[in-house]
Formats: C-alpha cells, sequence, structure tokens
C-alpha cells in the first residue's frame, strides 16, 4: 500500500507559523529598530531590491546571505545581532547590542547602519526607535527616569506580563529622529520574554504608524468630499423641485459618480489595510496583558485617547464615501427612471399623433379613391361612347340617351376594378 500523498503546500504553510521567532535579548540592552517603506504603492515593489538592501549591509560585516525569496533573516554582525523582516508593505531591521549607552537613547547604536546605506534605500524610513533595555525594580529610580527621559503628558507606562516588566514611550520622535521605548525587567525575566516585549513594542509602532497614513489619506479626501456632498445635495433637491432639466442633471450625476468610484478606487486599500493594522495594533497592546503602573496611563488608555479616534475618522471617511457613492447611484437611478416616463409618454404621443395622421392620410386617400373612380370614369366613358356613336347613328340612337346609358355600367366597372386594386395592395 502507497503512503497517502502530501499536499504540496502542506510543510510550506506549517514552517509559515515558525517563519519568524522572536529575538532573544538578555538584558541589560540597548536595540535600534527601522521601518523602511515605498512611498508609493508599496505592496507591489520589486521585493528584490528589499534583500539587495540587505545584502550590502550583510556584505559590510561578512555575513552569509538569506535564502533566495526569504522574507525573514536573523544573524550576527560583529558585536550587535540583527533580525530583518519582509512585510507587505514595508522591511524592518533591528538591531540589538548587549549593555546600555550612558547616555540614555544614545544614537550611536543606530550608527551601526551605515549612513551611506541607508541613502540607498529602496523606499523611505516609515519609523526608527531606540529601545532601552535594563534590569530595574525600584519604582521610585524607574519613576526617576521616566520623568527625565520623556514628555509627561504623552507619556504611557505600565507592568506587563505578569509584572515581570515595565514597559514606557511617550510616542514622540526625539531630535536624532527616533522614537524612544524603554523595558526595565526584573531579575526573573528570561531572554526570550525580553524579546517577546522588545518585539511587541516595534510592532505596535510600526502598526501604529502605517495605520496612520489612513488617516492622512482621509483628510486628503475631506475637503472634495465636502464639495461633492454639497454638489450631490443640490443636484438632488433640484430633482424633488422639478426645475432641473433631466438630461444635464445627470449628466452631472454620472460625473459625480464617476469621481465617487474613482475616490474610492484609489483609497480603498489604504482604509482597509488602516483597519487591519490598527486590529494589530489593539492585539499587540493586549497581549502584553498590562497593569498600571503608580496611576500612569497604559498604552491601552494612549491609545484608546490618541489612536481610536483616528481609526474612527478613517472608518467614518471609508462610510461616508461610500454612502455619498451610493446616494449618487441611486439619484442617476431615480433620474434614469424620470428620464425614461417622460419619454415614454413623449413617445405616446407621437404614437397617436401618427395614428391620427394615419387617419387622415386614409381618409384622404379614400376621398382621391372617389376622385379616381370619377376621373377614370369620365375618360373611360368618352372612350367608349367613341366607339358606340357609329352603331348609336345606325340604330337610330341619338348620342345622349346613349351616354346615359353607357354611363351607369362604366362607372360601376372602374369601382369594382379600383377596388380590386386596392385590396390587392393591403
Amino acid at each position: 500500500m502507497s503512503p497517502i500523498a502530501d499536499h504540496p503546500l502542506r510543510y510550506a504553510l506549517a514552517n509559515e507559523l515558525h517563519a519568524r521567532p522572536f529575538p532573544v535579548i538578555e538584558g541589560p540592552a540597548r536595540v535600534a529598530y527601522l521601518a523602511i517603506k515605498e512611498p508609493v504603492g508599496a505592496a507591489g515593489r520589486d521585493r528584490s531590491r528589499d534583500r539587495a538592501h540587505l545584502i550590502a549591509l550583510l556584505d559590510r560585516h561578512g555575513a552569509p546571505h538569506p535564502q533566495p525569496g526569504a522574507t525573514h533573516w536573523s544573524g550576527d554582525l560583529g558585536l550587535y545581532r540583527l533580525k530583518w523582516e519582509s512585510h507587505t508593505e514595508f522591511v524592518t531591521y533591528t538591531l540589538i547590542g548587549g549593555g546600555v549607552a550612558a547616555v540614555p537613547f544614545d544614537s550611536a547604536t543606530f550608527r551601526m547602519f551605515p549612513e551611506d546605506w541607508l541613502a540607498e534605500a529602496p523606499g523611505t524610513r516609515i519609523t526608527s526607535a531606540l529601545i532601552r533595555v535594563e534590569p530595574l525594580t525600584d519604582p521610585a529610580a524607574i519613576r526617576a527616569r521616566l520623568d527625565e527621559w520623556y514628555v509627561s503628558e504623552s507619556l504611557a507606562v505600565s507592568r506587563v506580563l505578569d509584572g515581570t516588566a515595565v514597559i514606557s514611550g511617550d510616542f514622540r520622535i526625539d531630535p536624532g529622529g527616533h522614537m524612544r521605548f524603554a523595558v526595565f525587567t526584573s531579575p526573573e525575566t528570561g531572554a526570550r520574554r525580553i524579546g517577546r516585549i522588545v518585539q511587541r513594542l516595534c510592532e505596535i509602532e510600526t502598526y501604529k504608524t502605517m495605520s496612520m497614513l489612513g488617516l492622512a489619506r482621509a483628510r486628503a479626501l475631506s475637503p472634495r468630499m465636502g464639495a461633492l456632498d454639497g454638489e450631490l445635495t443640490r443636484l438632488v433637491s433640484a430633482m424633488s423641485g422639478g426645475a432641473a432639466r433631466p438630461d444635464e442633471t445627470l449628466r452631472d450625476l454620472l460625473n459625480i459618480s464617476a469621481e465617487l468610484e474613482e475616490m474610492i478606487a484609489k483609497s480603498s486599500f489604504r482604509f482597509g489595510a488602516t483597519e487591519a493594522y490598527g486590529a494589530l495594533v489593539n492585539q499587540r497592546v493586549a497581549v502584553l496583558r498590562e497593569e498600571r503602573f503608580e496611576g500612569r496611563q497604559t498604552f491601552a488608555e494612549f491609545m484608546a485617547r490618541r489612536f481610536d479616534p483616528a481609526m474612527r475618522t478613517v472608518r467614518s471617511t471609508a462610510d461616508r464615501l461610500q454612502a455619498m457613492a451610493q446616494a449618487a447611484q441611486r439619484a442617476g437611478e431615480l433620474l434614469r427612471t424620470r428620464v425614461d416616463v417622460e419619454r415614454s409618454a413623449q413617445n405616446q404621443k407621437l404614437l397617436e399623433s401618427m395614428d391620427r395622421r394615419a387617419d387622415l392620410q386614409l381618409k384622404l386617400q379614400k376621398t382621391v379613391e372617389g376622385f379616381s373612380v370619377v376621373a377614370i370614369s369620365y375618360y373611360a366613358m368618352n372612350l367608349i361612347a367613341y366607339l358606340a356613336y357609329p352603331v348609336a347613328d345606325a340604330g337610330g340612337l341619338s348620342r345622349g340617351w346613349l351616354t346615359a346609358l353607357l354611363t351607369p355600367p362604366v362607372v360601376l366597372v372602374v369601382w369594382v376594378v379600383i377596388r380590386r386594386i386596392r385590396r390587392t395592395v393591403e
């Protein structure tokens, strides 16, 4: 008996679940994170350029290359460890080094990415972050660092993963151009758990930034949507008032519908991606299992106050765009129905006019037929009379009586012949 055949994608699908392992980070540590995205058409970009850019960095440190078609890679670059991932719209580089800098959030770690290499990136920086990991359990010491490092008004801080670590960040870009996050770990926090925390912070920041691209698109569309909404309202009001010309109104409605459909086509991917990224942000925050730290706002509260309203704006814009397109379509259908009804009425009147003309033509035809019978009979009578005059003279019959006797049968014969001809034609 032959063994059962495997689906061609069975192993690939199973391995996909383990394709992006969390980094292993021993505290204390410093992390530099970079996400690169092409400004336009990132989902359909040439991914070989991303791989070539990674290989250019690896070659500077003599590191091995990733497999062809790989979407992730991790390995050592001297004193640092690099983790690279290729996503739908962006690629990420996570550089991990041991120990913490004497100056908090020192950009020296980020300088492991050479400036000329960054200048050749196939895209632009969508976000970057410096993450400081240090073991610390004294709440007073943590509080002092938070007051020194962050803007208190936007600071988010919380205990995570059953109190084994404290995470913090204010989601502001520092003078060096980076976000700042800190992870304070307890002595029993393992390297894998620290790696998961750092990975979640990077994902939260990246997905949050990618989601906000939808807000930028919604704001860009808003002025034109307002103008189209006013124009659509005016056209619908004119339709209900009966003052508008149907053909001109229908043309304007079709133009508005076409523009709205174009806006939907150009923004549907971004709005859909925003919805997906927003869900990932909330999911990544949820898995941290936050607990409040000394009454400070948590990451979930920060997102609820600052991030969720932006996502609601994007959803509202997408819904409004769809509603406007549907309203324009419904108005166009109503107007087309109105035009069809008016045209049917016009056609009905035209048919009635044609019927009247046909009746008149028939009456005229019958009149002409009557005159035709008279005219033909007259000429026929003259011809027959000329033929019959000699016979009448021989018989002693006057021409008057001959004409009187021949007229009725001649007229009858002509009438019968013409009637048969008309029936044959009909």
